[in-house]
Parts: C-alpha cells; sequence; structure tokens
C-alpha cells in the first residue's frame, strides 16, 4: 500500500543541521527496507502558483489554495504492507523532522 506523508511546517522554520540529519537516517531507512519511493521538499506557499483551467476559465493566481501559516514543507511517498506500519512511519518521520506531519492514503 501506498502513502504520503506530508511535512506540516510554519513560516521561517527551516530544518536545522541536526533535523537534516535525522532526516536522512529515517530516508536511508526507508531505502534500505524498500519503502521510500520518492522524498522531497517542496517551496513555502508564497512561490506556489494556483491554476484553474476548469472549462477553459484561465485563472491563474500566485499564492497556496491554503491561506493560514502552516503549509507543507515537504512529503514521502512510501510502501508499508498496513495502515498501522505506515502510522509508525509517520510517526518516526515526525520525531525525524521534528514536525507536525499528516499521512494519507493513495486510493485505488
Amino acid at each position: 500500500m501506498r502513502f504520503a506523508i506530508f511535512v506540516v511546517d510554519g513560516p521561517g522554520n527551516p530544518a536545522n543541521g541536526d533535523e537534516m540529519a535525522a532526516i536522512d537516517a529515517f530516508n536511508d531507512r526507508l531505502a534500505a527496507g524498500n519503502q521510500l519511493v520518492l522524498a522531497a521538499g517542496i517551496a513555502d506557499p508564497t512561490r506556489a502558483t494556483l491554476f484553474d483551467n476548469r472549462a477553459g476559465a484561465g485563472i491563474e493566481r500566485p499564492g497556496s489554495l491554503f491561506s493560514g501559516p502552516e503549509h507543507y514543507s515537504g512529503f514521502w511517498i512510501v510502501d508499508a504492507e498496513s495502515v498501522e506500519a505506515a502510522a509508525q512511519l509517520a510517526r518516526d518521520a515526525s520525531n525525524a523532522c521534528n514536525r507536525k506531519v499528516e499521512l494519507r492514503p493513495f486510493l485505488g
């Protein structure tokens, strides 16, 4: 089963050296267990662009859909044997990056 683990962050909160080392170790552990599909950091919402071209609307505006101070700053796509195993990976991810994380299963 595949899951996304989204890192929830706040403004101006880049990972420090210890956090980056813990994230790298977590990534290495996922890779060694054949659980890592993809991991990436993403730019803050000020660098986002929202598009809506349903029915040719042509709407494009700077910024994120969400306007609160918290935002996604990265994610992991992981393979896990069960929801319980994915939940444990989410706990471990939160500990590694020292941030809240959100776990969502892939559909289908």
